[in-house]
């Protein structure tokens, strides 16, 4: 029988961390060299947005297999394990599902604080930029490989004068599982 799930929040107490500061200052010079090298405001909201895709798609297998949670019924508790565990656990601060549409297939996920931004500021230059674009393409990423092609956008950024950091998640489509051999052959 496999170990009950765990909350974000007893993840977090067991997982390995770096130093706040450190790494969001790390990533902080990754943006700030990206804007250097890339010139254009759009490309650097791609670039972070690929990253964070490429970062996803590896680290669903290690929040598989630290939280032990089972497979999720729905989009809506898909959304509100990636709010009160996957962000609990990675970046130490929890989430809230809101503005679910009539059709369960899209949300927002509203992060009142978010390690990221410490320290920083955008200049006049980088109006355009979503500095946190990082984290829609770890969802993304994330997702898709739990069969779940979705679309991520920044809704809201207190970078930009809101009050919190809104995603709002689409669900585009459930892919169905394929497995490389047939139980019959």
């Amino acid at each position: 029988m496999a170990p009950p799930p765990r909350s974000g929040d007893a993840i977090f107490a067991n997982v390995d961390r770096v130093n706040a500061e450190l790494f969001t200052l790390t990533y902080g010079a990754i943006v700030r060299q990206l804007l250097t090298d890339l010139e254009e405001v759009d490309e650097v909201n791609k670039q972070l947005d690929q990253m964070g895709y490429n970062i996803g798609i590896r680290l669903i297998d290690e929040f598989l297999a630290k939280s032990n949670v089972s497979n999720c019924v729905d989009f809506k508790e898909t959304a509100e394990v990636i709010a009160k565990v996957g962000f609990k656990m990675f970046l130490g601060v929890t989430a809230s599902v809101t503005n679910w549409d009539a059709e369960g297939t899209t949300c927002s996920i509203i992060l009142e604080d978010n390690p990221l931004v410490d320290f920083v500021e955008l200049p006049d230059t980088c109006q355009g930029l979503y500095y946190c674009n990082i984290l829609s393409g770890v969802v993304r990423g994330a997702l898709e490989m739990v069969s779940m092609k979705t679309e991520i956008t920044w809704v809201r950024d207190m970078l930009r004068g809101d009050d919190a950091f809104e995603l709002r998640l689409k669900l585009l489509k459930q892919v169905p599982e394929e497995y490389p051999y047939k139980d019959d052959e």
